[in-house]
């Protein structure tokens, strides 16, 4: 499909001190044709320090995140994800459906002002942003510069029994936790019900 921007676009974020390292995400595009390690990494997050983040929730606008662009990817079918909660930790699958609503808006231009150079310009919500939590919780939204985001739905990833690094790492997480991270998980239960 020809889009009417380079390419799109997915976003990794997660709550306030719950880092994540994210092992895989995986694309299946319109076309059929499966991506494997389209991105993983690190996701967009804060660690305020003395404890004055807020991990309840998502945020009323979330960003696009840690982004990566699909290049030569069709829009998206379906979505997996696997990735490390630090926070608790544990290792999570999970697969987000991309409903053709949500494929029609990534490629449908709106008008919209940009306060950040006052400028009017058609935009495009050409992001799907992933935001990953303890418990398995992904939510989805389709997101862009200049534009409100629009939740895709929320889903409940599943336990991976290999756990982290697909088990050739001995039970070893990824990364150790932020020191901001780890001095708030000592001092706060982890808000599963948040998200």
């Amino acid at each position: 499909m020809d889009l009417p921007y380079r390419a799109w676009e997915i976003g990794l974020i997660a709550p306030n001190y719950m880092e994540v390292w994210v092992e895989s995400v995986d694309v299946v595009d319109m076309r059929g044709f499966s991506f494997k390690r389209a991105h993983g990494g690190t996701s967009s997050i804060q660690n305020p320090p003395n404890n004055t983040g807020d991990p309840i929730g998502w945020p009323a606008r979330p960003g696009v995140g840690a982004t990566r662009p699909m290049t030569g990817i069709d829009l998206p079918k379906a979505i997996y994800v696997r990735w490390q909660s630090l926070a608790e930790p544990q290792t999570y699958d999970a697969r987000i459906d991309i409903p053709a609503w949500a494929r029609e808006e990534m490629i449908t231009g709106h008008a919209a002002f940009c306060r950040f150079d006052g400028q009017h310009i058609t935009a495009y919500r050409y992001a799907v942003t992933l935001g990953l939590a303890p418990g398995g919780v992904v939510k989805a939204w389709l997101t862009g510069a200049c534009l409100e985001p629009i939740e895709i739905g929320r889903f409940e990833g599943t336990v991976n029994p290999d756990g982290p690094s697909g088990g050739r790492t001995g039970g070893r997480y990824a990364l150790p936790l932020d020191p901001a991270a780890q001095k708030y998980l000592e001092t706060h239960d982890i808000p599963f019900d948040s998200w």
